[in-house]
């Protein structure tokens, strides 16, 4: 995640942002106006962005004064220059109270707009730092250009006011959006963080021209497709710009890989992370805490293993516990010098590869042009996202905004930095939900019936995947420990080690499910003519995975692992497992074998053939009531369960 969110009201919070956020996250001295300080903190002012500017007669790019960020965010909702009016209508004869309402937009509100911050990777961000002057101007380019892009998306199709009987009309803000963006330097830590503070009113206008509030609700919901699509055009930005190219690392074993800019060392990365250090080092203990907490009776008041859920909510207090107090900030070019010794004495990457990082980044980018073909093949990359989305997604549920998110990701790994046609997620979208999507919406509300809130499962019959591992039960007895892999039973604790220094369970995580879930729909596309075409799955594959997953040329037969004499399903299977095993996934914790999945082979052909047979006999909104395939549970696809709240950012999508 690369964009967050958080809501700014009125009153303590506001008070928080005007003293330290606008001034590049140091101490605002007091009494200090604005303009100096941020002039003394070595940031430059804010900006006003978005297209709702023209409504209030502001212009994109114009300077945000302090008398304008409160009108707007700290009075609860007032135009940025009320006070002119307000002195306007008094000169014009108008009475105090309606000189007043004249300076509103519509109704006063608490919760006065959101704060998103956009940070790129951190590749990009060590380019922009160690890098010459002319490098940091482009890549602060590209920075704002992707801004743009999100808020230009976000205008047109996440934001809606909600006006009527407990919100029941929802209306896009015709005119746009308002936003005052600042930027920053720095991490907390001192280590260099390019990034920006959006702060989006939430003040729109209706096609009648009255005042309404944005639903935040659908900000917060949209978070994670506005962060992939930052992602993508950032990173397309920059690598157009200077001749770079992106490639697929793994961070975290059985996570999904992050795009980085290739031949930026991961060393330096390291480097600036003492901050995930800090909070690595805090999450083990609290891990601990949390598996080894009892009750008053002496029993487990926890689970004993730690789930995704769990150590996404340790990891945030993690966060808040190493938090260090923020230090004075100082002028880009001094911050530029310091990073440039620090890294060169203490990241253990040789002077000369940092002081031509550029150089060595554009290296290794013709090296990848060189051996990686862009392929985007819709019909093959709404296979990848749908099937990612359901296994991501605990429940088998999603909604269109999962896809979109995913397929904003694909389109990132397979175009390594290249710039894509615009529409094309959702394209990849639309192929997903009309071909391996099944629609099981119930609505009851207004709500219900709108294209972003339509509930989605897949047409496949999943069950055959390895299933997420049972908690186990508690290990008892001082010589007892949990089992390291959930689902077994505990094991005596190795002599010489103490009580409590056994390593922490944990659930495997879903990815590994899901690269799983994709590798066998490819294979088998790789054999089936769709359409009336083969559709050729190498091409895709070599863009669209990871180096890592990419499978080994077929060896000759005696030098094969298969068995002897196996047959064409086996070969298909075999090629599929040495592609996972040779990822960075823990994949041996899941039990692959050759046997299971020739099974999921089998599943998935048996469940296409069943699937253009049903197609075939029914069309239109027959076929939509009739395709109801019974879930493991007895329940009908069409009549689920109320969907819950989603299971956290990796889980989410």
């Amino acid at each position: 995640m690369t964009v967050d969110i958080r809501v700014i009201r009125a009153g303590r919070m506001y008070g928080y942002y005007l003293r330290e956020t606008v001034v590049g996250d140091g101490r605002r001295p007091a009494r200090t106006p604005l303009r100096a300080a941020q002039k003394r903190a070595g940031v430059p002012v804010g900006r006003w962005v978005g297209r709702g500017l023209a409504v209030l007669g502001l212009a994109p790019g114009e300077e945000v004064t302090e008398a304008q960020l409160r009108n707007l965010f700290g009075e609860r909702g007032r135009h940025p220059d009320a006070d002119q009016i307000e002195a306007d209508r008094l000169a014009q004869g108008d009475s105090p109270t309606k000189a007043f309402k004249a300076g509103a937009l519509g109704r006063r509100v608490m919760v006065t707009g959101v704060d998103f911050v956009f940070r790129p990777q951190p590749s990009i961000y060590l380019l922009w730092a160690l890098g010459e002057e002319e490098t940091g101007r482009v890549i602060e380019a590209a920075h704002e250009r992707a801004i743009e892009r999100v808020l230009e998306w976000i205008e047109d199709e996440v934001a809606v006011i909600r006006y009527g009987k407990d919100g029941i009309y929802r209306v896009r803000p015709p005119g746009g959006l308002v936003a005052a963006r600042f930027r920053h330097y720095e991490a907390r830590s001192g280590m260099p963080l390019l990034h920006d503070h959006v702060l989006l009113s939430v003040k729109g206008q209706r096609l009648d021209g009255q005042w309404g509030s944005i639903h935040t609700l659908a900000l917060h919901e949209n978070t994670v497709a506005a962060s992939a699509l930052y992602n993508e055009v950032v990173a397309a930005e920059v690598c157009g710009a200077l001749g770079l190219a992106t490639e697929p690392r793994t961070v975290t074993p059985g996570r999904r890989p992050v795009m980085e800019i290739a031949g930026v060392p991961h060393e330096l990365i390291r480097w600036t992370s003492r901050r995930s250090d800090q909070i690595a080092a805090c999450l083990a203990v609290l891990e601990h805490e949390y598996v080894t907490a009892v009750d008053d009776d002496g029993g487990p008041r926890f689970l004993p293993v730690v789930s995704e859920r769990a150590r996404a909510k340790l990891n945030a207090m993690a966060a808040r516990r190493t938090r260090p107090p923020k230090q004075s900030a100082r002028p880009l070019a001094q911050l530029r010098a310091w990073w440039k010794a620090s890294a060169i004495l203490t990241s253990g990457v040789a002077a000369d590869i940092i002081t031509s990082l550029l150089e060595h980044a554009r290296a290794a980018a013709a090296a990848i042009r060189a051996r990686v073909t862009a392929v985007v093949d819709v019909a093959l990359a709404a296979v990848d996202v749908t099937a990612t989305v359901f296994v991501m997604n605990g429940g088998g549920c999603f909604h269109r905004r999962h896809l979109l998110a995913e397929a904003r990701r694909h389109l990132a790994l397979v175009l390594r930095g290249r710039r894509r046609d615009p529409g094309l997620d959702d394209r990849i979208v639309a192929a997903a939900i009309s071909t391996h999507c099944l629609d099981i919406s119930e609505p009851k509300t207004v709500r219900g019936l709108e294209s972003g809130y339509r509930l989605y499962t897949v047409r496949w019959d999943l069950s055959c995947l390895p299933a997420r591992r049972c908690p186990p039960a508690s290990a008892s007895g001082p010589d007892r420990q949990p089992p390291a892999d959930p689902g077994e039973l505990a094991v005596s604790r190795p002599l010489g080690q103490d009580a409590g220094e056994w390593g922490i369970p944990r659930i495997p995580l879903q990815y590994e499910r899901a690269v799983l879930a994709g590798a066998v729909l490819r294979e088998k596309l790789r054999t089936t003519t769709v359409r009336g075409r083969a559709y050729d799955v190498v091409a895709h594959q070599q863009a669209a995975m990871p180096e890592q997953l990419l499978a080994r040329p077929a060896a000759d037969a005696e030098h094969d692992d298969q068995e002897p004499g196996a047959g064409h399903q086996d070969a298909i299977a075999m090629t599929a497992l040495r592609a996972l095993r040779e990822s960075r996934t823990d994949v041996e914790a899941l039990d692959l074998t050759a046997d299971r999945l020739r099974r999921l082979q089998d599943a998935f052909i048996k469940a296409a053939d069943d699937s253009r047979v049903r197609t075939s006999r029914h069309t239109g909104q027959h076929d939509a009531d009739a395709v109801r395939p019974e879930r493991q549970d007895g329940q009908q696809a069409h009549r689920p369960q109320e969907p819950g709240p989603h299971r956290g950012r990796e889980t989410g999508h």
